[in-house]
């Protein structure tokens, strides 16, 4: 105890009131998480607070497999694991957390018996269930995450296990490209293949391979290619088989892309991948941030109400770029929208509504919501803004 004391004092030590302040935000956030969506003997959660025993999933790629259930889908159940390892980059005492709390309920949606291993929507005592290549993806870049700040090999052996499950599910339809779900072969989505170049980038920085490498330039030509806007460097949804876009834009696809072109730079050193995170990056802060005049009259820009985790994801690619060029516009829009809805959006319960100016209430709290503000409260801890 001693020990994680003085690391956690040295940590504050190096640290701004701001990223002291959201690190606190994060790990409160976090605990009301486990008060409010926490299963008694159980390492699960629910997906809502309140609970509500008839709820069907919306997102799922079937109207079959969207059954009410008592536990979180695997999707919500991830943003856990991403929050979790986020908050560990800044406190080393969260390895607890991450080891006895998270882990385990995640090795219950662990599908072993078809093959390549790879995890599931639900947990494995349940009928099977439907297995998505981005639910994967996100896994594993949270693995390579977490073994970037450990240096534990198991969790790089989890990100390499998982990262075949992803291989399998490529193919030369369209040209390549990895689809969304593997027992509904419909469509390839930016969704499965933006952050999918990110995870190969991180897995090439961790081991060195260069297959890797290759295998993030080619996903992310592909995307570039068949899901980009050329209008405004922002991209689509996904592309049917038979060549239909699906052309609704969600800041996560064009934030993945961001970082994307920002590793790719890093890794290469080639300045068009740079120049194509910018342009994206300035589209997405024009598109996914709205106007928006508080109370006390003073106007700025806050993320756009719609799904909170998106904004996370987006999060990481401005992230990624602001340590390439230095251009703090859009993550100190971030922090002002962390900032107003600490105040203005958080419940008695520490719980976050979609909606982060708080003009609109939600009356059901979503799991993935919650996780998504601790992961950028904790993100924002992470940098010291100039």
């Amino acid at each position: 105890a001693a020990a994680v004391a003085a690391c956690a004092f040295a940590a504050c030590d190096r640290t701004s009131p701001s990223q002291a302040r959201n690190l606190d935000r994060a790990k409160a956030t976090l605990d009301s998480v486990y008060a409010y969506y926490g299963v008694a003997d159980r390492c699960l959660l629910r997906e809502n607070y309140p609970f509500n025993a008839g709820y069907k999933a919306g997102y799922l790629a079937s109207e079959d497999q969207a059954r009410p259930n008592p536990y979180s889908y695997l999707w919500p159940f991830s943003g856990t694991l991403s929050a979790v390892n986020t908050i560990l980059e800044e406190d080393a005492s969260y390895r607890s957390v991450l080891d006895n709390r998270v882990l385990p309920g995640l090795a219950e949606y662990l599908d072993t018996t078809r093959m390549p291993a790879a995890y599931a929507s639900y947990i494995n005592t349940a009928p099977a269930s439907d297995r998505f290549y981005d639910d994967n993806v996100w896994l594993g870049i949270d693995f390579c995450d977490i073994y970037e700040a450990t240096g534990d090999k198991k969790y790089l052996a989890q990100a390499e296990m998982i990262w075949k499950f992803i291989e399998s599910g490529t193919d030369d339809v369209l040209g390549g490209g990895i689809y969304w779900c593997e027992q509904h072969k419909d469509s390839k989505n930016t969704c499965s293949n933006a952050p999918a170049a990110v995870y190969a980038l991180k897995l090439y920085a961790a081991t060195g391979e260069r297959h890797y490498l290759e295998q993030g330039k080619a996903l992310y030509a592909w995307t570039k290619r068949y899901l980009s806007d050329p209008g405004d460097g922002l991209y689509y949804d996904n592309m049917a088989l038979n060549g239909t876009l699906v052309t609704t834009k969600y800041s996560c696809n064009s934030g993945q892309m961001v970082q994307a072109g920002a590793l790719l730079h890093k890794a290469t050193g080639d300045e068009s991948y740079l120049k194509d995170a910018q342009r994206t990056a300035a589209a997405s802060y024009g598109c996914f941030f709205t106007g928006f005049t508080p109370e006390d009259g003073t106007p700025f820009r806050i993320l756009g109400k719609g799904d909170v985790w998106f904004s996370a994801v987006m999060t990481r690619g401005f992230i990624e770029l602001y340590r390439i060029d230095g251009n703090a516009e859009y993550l100190e829009a971030v922090q002002r929208s962390l900032d107003h809805a600490w105040v203005h959006a958080r419940d008695g319960k520490g719980l976050f509504g979609a909606d982060l100016t708080g003009r609109v209430k939600d009356s059901r709290k979503w799991l993935l919501t919650q996780a998504g503000m601790a992961e950028m409260y904790a993100r924002m801890a992470n940098l010291n803004l100039k």
